[in-house]
């Protein structure tokens, strides 16, 4: 009998290419998967972001988005950094909606943030649950807002 521990760990952009069926009238020749398509929205709305920063930046507002929606009530948010992607999600309306679907049991998630940041150790505790849940953390840039940390709040019913 083996004793070895598996591990896996779920990849954003597999994850977020898996809701294509929800949404194909996003996929276009230029941008064939939604992975491609919420990459280039964020390097026209960031002119000064690199194509690295913005799969980084995805890759974890992918994951901290999916885990709010999957660990209702647990208190989490994102600094700054990490919530320019998450916003870019929530813009693109039609694809965070699949993601409501998918994930959140077709209810909307909310996101209703504080006007202050809070400064509690919220976004290095956020890191960790994305960990727990499975996805890997780019821990450089959930350090970065370490200190400023997050405007997310759970206010609102059901939100982030």
């Amino acid at each position: 009998m083996s004793t070895a521990v598996q591990t896996r760990t779920r990849d954003p952009q597999i994850l977020l290419n898996a809701l294509a069926h929800r949404v194909p009238h996003l996929i276009t020749g230029t941008e064939p998967t939604l992975w491609d398509r919420e990459i280039a929205l964020l390097l026209r709305d960031n002119s000064v972001m690199t194509r690295d920063t913005a799969e980084r930046l995805l890759g974890q507002a992918i994951a901290y988005t999916i885990t709010a929606m999957e660990r209702k009530g647990v208190d989490m948010g994102v600094g700054y950094t990490v919530d320019v992607a998450v916003h870019a999600l929530i813009l693109d309306t039609p694809l965070y909606f699949a993601l409501c679907d998918e994930y959140n049991g077709g209810q909307y998630k909310h996101h209703a943030p504080l006007i202050e940041r809070r400064c509690d150790g919220t976004v290095m505790r956020t890191a960790e649950i994305l960990r727990d849940n499975g996805f890997a953390v780019d821990d450089e840039l959930w350090a970065m807002d370490a200190a400023e940390c997050s405007p997310c709040d759970n206010k609102v019913p059901d939100s982030h």
